[in-house]
């Protein structure tokens, strides 16, 4: 062998030894931190379990229906007396709820745990979301950063003391988001001059597939989960919108949508032989069949209502209690005359609690004139304002705290305590905001981080066009944005997959 020959082979096996050793100190490294903030995390979540346990409206219904699906094995609700079946949720979580009852009886304490066990498996996700998109050289420092901002967010780990969905919402949302990303590796892994593999195209229809499958799960638990799926078509159009990638396109799609109808299939089976309707998905309003929708009184607090309060004041309140004009913000309001008319029309309501179809077409008529007055303002600022209070909140809501900081003065006379924690809550919110801003525009290259951010902003703008603004929709989202501020302490963008140089110019050719 040529002494040349020799040096580079001595070279290449030095190297490899190196990454090697290099390999194995950067996992040691990281299940040490694994650990770490396993066990603080499992802390945290029990600390909120034992303190600060919460039930919500939302929750008596989850619980009837794993109690009347387990105990008398009818998915429903008793309705003046009688067992009914019922499609107003979908049927995820109550038979996650059934499962636990049937295995250590109907404690709440016991959901609570479980719960704490599926938010820390959801941390361990996140780290390796972040380890997939980081540099090379800085992967495992991004995948502890990830790990211990997840496992140590208040956030997500008080609705872990909740009986509601978020936190298995969250395990499917973030298992999905993992494996497009994979998806997306595998995608983009050859170079553009190369023509990928039978192998490398069934690599990647079995992570479309997954990709879809899981989301499905999760639409069985949330059904707004397949907005997951139009973020990766758009993100993947975006990238694949030339003719020469549109079969890569369609497969990509076409293996999603199989994945997602999968596990929807046997419900909307179940709903055409029980109901007599076909039916995926929960209705948009949580309703029953034949159950009348205001509508037009929904369309009418779209033109001003952007705080979650007002929610419990108004919407809230439709059906159950009296709704009180000075309750509403001035806002509420174009005119002296437009509030005589709507102080009638509460009047009306008021007398019997009782939203007829006559009332609601005022409100409906008042919704196209305030529109038509400012259009910008229903369509563009208030969208915009309920995006910032669904974002920009405390998220205090399951916690026993005002969450209000103004007027400063007289909120810290009135509660030290109040005022201290939802102050810093709201500036750790922010924290993780703005890393998570840092972490996507040094990294916006990458297609899997375009993915990310295109998942938070179509949730978003779903969010905003629904009847109330409830900040709690966006918690399934949180560690996608704890990804992203991990990423933010990255180093620079050098030595990344294959995927990480794949721009939509350079797409074009593949």
């Amino acid at each position: 062998m040529p002494a040349g020959a020799s040096v580079t082979s001595q070279a290449t096996d030095l190297a490899t030894d190196t990454a090697s050793d290099a390999s194995a100190v950067s996992r040691h490294l990281f299940y040490k931190h694994l650990v770490a903030a396993m066990s603080l995390g499992f802390v945290l979540r029990l600390f909120f379990i034992i303190h600060f346990p919460f039930r919500a409206g939302d929750t008596k219904f989850y619980v009837e229906l794993a109690r009347n699906w387990l105990d008398h094995g009818v998915y429903g609700l008793f309705v003046n007396g009688r067992l009914t079946p019922v499609d107003m949720r979908m049927p995820g979580y109550p038979a996650f709820l059934a499962a636990l009852y049937a295995a250590f009886g109907q404690s709440p304490r016991i959901v609570m745990v479980v719960q704490a066990f599926i938010d820390l498996a959801t941390c361990v996700l996140s780290a390796m979301i972040a380890a997939r998109i980081a540099p090379a050289r800085s992967r495992t420092l991004v995948a502890i950063i990830a790990l211990w901002m997840a496992a140590l967010c208040p956030f997500t780990a008080n609705y872990t003391a909740a009986v509601l969905t978020e936190v298995l919402a969250t395990f499917l949302m973030t298992s999905a988001v993992l494996a497009f990303v994979i998806a997306l590796d595998r995608a983009f892994s050859n170079s553009p001059s190369q023509s990928p593999d039978s192998n490398n195209l069934f690599s990647q229809a079995v992570w479309w597939l997954l990709t879809g499958l899981i989301a499905g799960l999760g639409a069985l638990v949330r059904p707004e989960t397949p907005l997951l799926l139009l973020s990766a078509a758009l993100v993947l159009l975006a990238y694949w919108r030339h003719p020469a990638n549109w079969s890569r396109l369609l497969l990509a799609v076409a293996w999603m949508s199989v994945g997602l109808i999968l596990p929807l299939a046997p419900w909307a089976a179940r709903n055409a032989k029980t109901l007599g309707r076909v039916e995926f998905l929960a209705p948009r309003y949580a309703e029953t069949y034949g159950d009348f929708i205001p509508r037009g009184f929904y369309a009418w607090t779209a033109t001003w209502m952007f705080r979650f309060g007002e929610a419990y004041l108004v919407t809230w309140k439709l059906g159950k209690e009296p709704i009180q004009l000075e309750d509403l913000p001035a806002s509420a309001f174009d005119s002296s005359a437009e509030r005589t008319r709507v102080e009638t029309l509460f009047a009306c309501y008021n007398h019997d609690l009782h939203m007829t179809p006559i009332l609601d077409h005022e409100f409906a008529l008042l919704a196209r004139e305030r529109s038509a007055r400012h259009p910008l303002r229903t369509y563009i600022v208030i969208p915009l304002a309920r995006m910032w209070t669904i974002w920009f909140t405390p998220r205090i809501a399951l916690l026993p705290y005002s969450g209000k900081l103004w007027p400063p003065a007289e909120t810290w006379r009135n509660s030290h305590k109040d005022f201290v924690v939802t102050l810093g809550f709201g500036i750790l919110n922010s924290v993780y905001l703005g890393m998570a801003l840092v972490g996507a525009w040094r990294f916006r290259r990458l297609p899997a981080v375009a993915f990310l951010v295109a998942l938070v902003a179509v949730r978003t703008i779903f969010l905003t066009q629904l009847q109330t603004v409830e900040p709690r929709y966006v918690i399934v989202c949180y560690p996608v944005i704890l990804v992203l501020a991990a990423l933010a302490w990255s180093p620079a963008f050098v030595n990344h997959s294959p995927s990480a140089h794949i721009t939509p110019e350079s797409a074009k050719s593949m």
